[in-house]
């Protein structure tokens, strides 16, 4: 009834081939638009904070947050996704606050608040690539 499954199978590569497919033939932009007019669900995720590179945990979270929008257009609904990065967040502010050696608010005020939310930016968009790998 089933095949015997190669032991030495490359499961990265077998992974790889099949989100070339998706890409490809873009068949989560056609999910998408065969379902354009359909009732909508909305699923609210609030942004991850891309302070570093993704662990298990970010894993495990992001899996069960693609759950419910998968699930939802498997039964027909149109769910639009609208990713984004939490580039101002504490725990972005923290890593930022150590690598300048300030601990404070008064210090980043006198830092300058656009120069250290500017740096908390250029930090986030340093992990993004891992995240969207990840992802």
């Amino acid at each position: 009834m089933f095949k015997p499954v190669d032991s030495k199978l490359d499961l990265v590569k077998l992974e790889n081939d099949i989100l070339e497919f998706w890409k490809k033939d873009k068949i989560f932009q056609r999910s998408l638009k065969n379902r354009e007019g359909n009732k909508k669900f909305i699923f609210y995720e609030g942004p991850p904070t891309a302070n570093a590179k993704p662990g298990v945990h970010h894993v495990l979270a992001r899996a069960f947050k693609d759950i419910f929008p998968r699930y939802k257009t498997m039964k027909g609904y149109y769910v639009p996704r609208k990713g984004g990065w939490d580039t101002h967040g504490l725990p972005v502010e923290i890593e930022i606050e150590k690598k300048l050696g300030i601990n404070s608010k008064k210090e980043i005020e006198e830092f300058g608040v656009k120069r250290f939310n500017e740096l908390c930016r250029k930090s986030v968009l340093g992990y993004i690539k891992d995240w969207i790998e990840m992802t």
